[in-house]
């Protein structure tokens, strides 16, 4: 590959908008809407600082993965939320069709137009994982997701971990936690398309305490992990 890099930011989980077609789905579920089932708090601030730095091009979702998780494979079975599953067939086709294939499709052949001139990708998918789940605190700060074999992801990840806890001693930054990076997702899928040494897709997973704390703690994160990636990458 050249030595070019095209940097793409994606946000699968940015909102919790849900459409007004399918609000009466949603009857008896309001509590949901606020909660992180429904979207990752603060990815998106997050989604868009990456983006300005890095000048990339950038995919953002506003619509709830309660209505279509953008970032589950079709046939999974947290595709669709318990509001959306038991629908009919021609409406889970409709929600597909208008939500989950544009997104997807537009991510995907950017990437794959950059790599047909030669360039390298970075792909870097934005999320946040909630501190408690089912009863259990989530043991990080900052989350680095990839895939072990891909060598080129695990020595960015490990680069960019090395720069963190250098500057931030006091956080706790983990690689593959809280979720494996091999698991189903937007990257995992992107991996399936593109080799090893044209596309590299790291999911950054923000612990939702630091949003939730606002102001300038969070800001102050944010610009961390910027200025931790812009060492890595140069």
């Amino acid at each position: 590959m050249g030595s070019i890099t095209h940097f793409v930011i994606s946000c699968e989980h940015g909102g919790n908008r849900i459409p007004t077609q399918y609000r009466h789905l949603f009857h008896g579920l309001e509590i949901l809407l606020d909660s992180h089932r429904c979207y990752d708090r603060g990815a998106l601030r997050m989604a868009k600082d990456l983006a300005q730095l890095l000048n990339a091009s950038l995919f953002v979702a506003t619509t709830s993965r309660l209505l279509i998780d953008l970032n589950r494979s079709i046939g999974h079975a947290q595709l669709f939320s318990e509001a959306t599953k038991y629908v009919s067939a021609s409406i889970r086709r409709e929600i597909l069709t208008h939500y989950y294939l544009p997104y997807r499709t537009q991510v995907e052949q950017t990437i794959a137009e950059s790599i047909r001139r030669g360039e390298r990708v970075i792909h870097i998918s934005s999320h946040s994982f909630t501190a408690v789940l089912d009863g259990e605190v989530r043991h990080a700060d900052i989350g680095l997701l990839y895939d072990p074999s891909r060598l080129a992801e695990r020595d960015l990840c490990c680069r960019w971990q090395a720069s963190l806890k250098t500057k931030a001693p006091y956080l706790t930054i983990r690689r593959n936690y809280p979720y494996a990076g091999k698991a189903d997702g937007l990257t995992t899928y992107l991996r399936r398309q593109f080799p090893a040494e044209a596309y590299l897709g790291i999911e950054l997973e923000i612990n939702q305490k630091h949003v939730r704390d606002s102001g300038q703690h969070w800001q102050a994160l944010r610009h961390l992990v910027l200025e931790t990636l812009h060492d890595v990458i140069g």
